[in-house]
């Protein structure tokens, strides 16, 4: 009795550490499930802000080299580019991107460009973007907009000192998607007859900086005619360009 007790005692010791160890593989494969599921899932959002991030450095990229001089057809066949590339790039999944330029006014494919006489000036990209993305355990669709705009807004005030000599003051504002903002560069122009010309310390040219998107230009020069004619010509930290024309007020 003793010897099949202790037969017993052992078979449920054995059976014991089985249910254990059974248990133990079953927590493991969880684990390991849940972590993996967890890699996937940050995989899957990090993905998902990339393809945004990078679509957004497209447009603004396509942007400064149009407002620069470079082809109206950049930001189409950068995005094309941008496509093609994005599609093989998840690992666990197939991606899908696409895009659709903006053609409502005052935009053309995509692109708004209006630097003009009235003191206001914009350089401005739009895109519309649907993205889906197939995966093993999850299907996500989503729809963004890249709207990337440089605005200017400048006012000019003169003064006769004397003869065809006047003080001319020049303020500037401007604003990255409606938020001020810093120029890398202002290079300001005065139309003299019939040329555009750039004061230097000759004109006693200064600029102010307010370190708030606003600075203020001032100079000397002379003027043949009545009207004073300015302009500002600016590269945000972007490298996009805008620039904008107006007519001097006296004061």
């Amino acid at each position: 009795m003793k010897q099949r007790k202790d037969s017993g005692q052992i078979l449920l010791i054995a059976a014991f550490i089985m249910a254990s160890l059974l248990l133990s593989a079953q927590i493991y494969v969880f684990e390991v499930g849940r972590i993996q599921s967890e890699i996937e899932s940050d995989s899957l959002n990090d993905f998902m802000l990339s393809v945004q991030l990078g679509s957004a450095h497209v447009v603004t990229g396509s942007l400064a080299n149009i407002s620069n001089g470079g082809s109206s057809n950049t930001l189409e066949s950068n995005l094309q580019k941008w496509v093609s590339f994005m599609g093989n790039q998840y690992l666990h999944g197939k991606s899908a991107l696409d895009y659709t330029l903006r053609d409502a006014a005052p935009f053309s494919s995509g692109i708004w460009l209006n630097w003009g006489v009235n003191g206001f000036g914009v350089s401005s990209a739009y895109v519309n973007f649907t993205h889906r993305l197939l995966g093993r355990n999850t299907n996500v669709d989503q729809a963004f907009f890249v709207n990337t705009t440089t605005a200017l807004l400048m006012e000019s005030t003169n003064r006769r000192l004397s003869g065809d000599t006047r003080q001319v003051n020049v303020t500037i504002s401007l604003w990255n998607e409606k938020e001020p903002a810093l120029a890398r560069q202002i290079t300001v122009y005065y139309k003299a007859s019939t040329n555009w010309l750039i004061p230097d310390e000759t004109n006693n040219y200064t600029l102010q900086d307010y370190g708030n998107g606003t600075y203020k230009a001032s100079f000397v020069a002379t003027f043949l005619d009545e009207s004073v004619e300015v302009s500002a010509r600016i590269l945000d930290y972007r490298d996009i360009h805008v620039q904008a024309n107006a007519t001097s007020t006296e004061v």
